[in-house]
């Protein structure tokens, strides 16, 4: 029986559009998990081009890959410069919360 080969999914692959972006940007702000939100706009930033984003952000491309990492900890004017050089926007609404 011959084996099966098989890699490991990139979500970088799959973010084509800036729509694609943006939605799973948001669907990582709703989760509310900041390390999921880092990884997402790591995602992002490598389907972009990561050395790209990190001069459009001010930054340099090692820091923003640890930063934007499963054990960074980004500070939020990091967040804010790497939404900015995404072409990204955030938004906020009331929650859902049930009453």
């Amino acid at each position: 029986m011959p084996k099966t080969k098989t890699r490991v999914w990139d979500p970088a692959e799959h973010l084509v559009t800036e729509e694609d972006m943006a939605a799973y940007l948001e669907a990582a702000l709703q989760e509310g998990d900041s390390a999921l939100i880092a990884a997402a706009l790591g995602d992002i930033a490598r389907a972009k081009g990561m050395s790209q984003i990190a001069r459009d952000a001010g930054l340099g491309r090692e820091s923003l890959y640890k930063a934007l990492s499963a054990e960074g900890n980004p500070e939020f004017a990091t967040i804010m410069k790497v939404i900015a050089a995404l072409g990204l926007q955030l938004h906020a609404s009331p929650s859902r919360s049930a009453a």
